[in-house]
């Protein structure tokens, strides 16, 4: 390797993805996504709860939140793909649930 190949090593960081974010930029937006999902989640869980108290919304709103606090911990430690699939499947079960199992 020469010199100027070295010096161009240096200066172009090769951990950037093809999408331009480097890896410690996409576990911050999977940690800020999760975040912004578990506070929605918690106004969600307090309109319902409001509502009607059942001990099934509780629980599945719950798991919803459960599952967001998984997922950051998830993004902290460079799991952001299995992350960003857990909280996508989560949150379409959540959905799920609340439209088919919650009267």
């Amino acid at each position: 390797m020469s010199a100027s190949d070295q010096e161009q090593a240096v200066t172009e960081p090769s951990s950037v993805q093809a999408g331009g974010t480097t890896p410690r930029q996409a576990r911050r937006m999977r940690v800020a996504a999760a975040s912004v999902l578990m506070v929605a989640v918690a106004a969600v869980l307090v309109v319902r709860l409001a509502s009607r108290s059942s001990v099934l919304v509780v629980g599945v709103y719950g798991l919803a939140l459960i599952l967001c606090g998984i997922v950051i911990e998830l993004s902290r430690r460079g799991r952001t793909r299995l992350g960003t699939w857990l909280l996508g499947a989560g949150l379409a079960a959540a959905v799920a649930a609340d439209a088919f199992l919650i009267p």
